[in-house]
């Protein structure tokens, strides 16, 4: 009786592995990326090893050209004969590996293809997955609550934000900043060459009357003002 082997195989591969098969030794199957990128290496590999052969040949055709030219020149005709065979045998072989590596080149723009078609379904199936959980984690009715609010509490909160900033100009507000304000018109409408009573005619002679009815009248505005942004913050509550 033989004694056992050491290493069996177990269990059972597919068809093509075995025990001494690299790359595939547990039976998984490849998955497409990495089958791609091995072929894509194998081409690149003879593509190399092509382009090496072809120019070595080409050296050789180069120095079978300079020998027939000195054999010539010697009278050494059955030579030139025979080398004469040999570098159209070399040429001819030249362009045969030109053309199989035009041919490899376009299989590897094919496999460069699929691989971003690859690429593309990996990426729109990943996408897809993402906008699914997300649809199944958003709730709508919850959404729209939120933005209301989120509106409602942002008009109060212009609304608060200019009754403050009204409020501080006419804390800071006073008659030597207005009298500052008339100055600098009056220099600038001077620079200019426009002189006050040529833009405003009448107000010589209505001075006097404006000045005194305007206080009465910016108090009832202001009051006015101040009354509607209450009643719309009212609204808001």
């Amino acid at each position: 009786l033989q004694p056992p082997p050491l290493y069996p195989c177990a269990p059972p591969l597919p068809p093509g592995g075995g025990c001494g098969t690299m790359g595939n030794v547990l039976g998984r199957k490849k998955p497409l990326k990495e089958v791609l990128r091995e072929q894509k290496r194998n081409i690149n590999k003879a593509i190399r090893e092509l382009e090496r052969e072809i120019t070595q040949m080409q050296q050789n055709e180069r120095k079978l050209t300079n020998d027939i030219k000195k054999s010539a020149a010697e009278n050494q005709m059955g030579a030139v004969r025979i080398m004469a065979k040999d570098l159209v045998r070399t040429r001819q072989y030249v362009t045969k590996f030109i053309e199989m590596k035009t041919h490899l080149n376009a299989v590897n723009l094919k496999l460069q293809t699929i691989k971003s078609h690859e690429a593309l379904a990996s990426a729109m199936k990943g996408v897809t997955g993402a906008m699914k959980r997300l649809n199944q984690q958003v709730n709508v009715p919850q959404l729209q609550r939120i933005m209301a609010e989120f509106e409602r509490e942002n008009e109060r909160a212009e609304f608060t934000q200019e009754a403050i900033g009204d409020a501080i100009d006419d804390a800071f507000e006073d008659e030597t900043t207005a009298e500052e304000e008339d100055r600098v018109v009056n220099q600038v409408l001077e620079e200019i060459g426009i002189q006050q009573n040529e833009v405003i005619p009448d107000a010589a002679s209505g001075s006097v009357q404006v000045g005194e009815s305007a206080p009465q009248g910016e108090k009832e505005e202001e009051n006015k003002g101040l009354d509607e942004l209450e009643a719309r913050l009212q609204n808001l509550r």
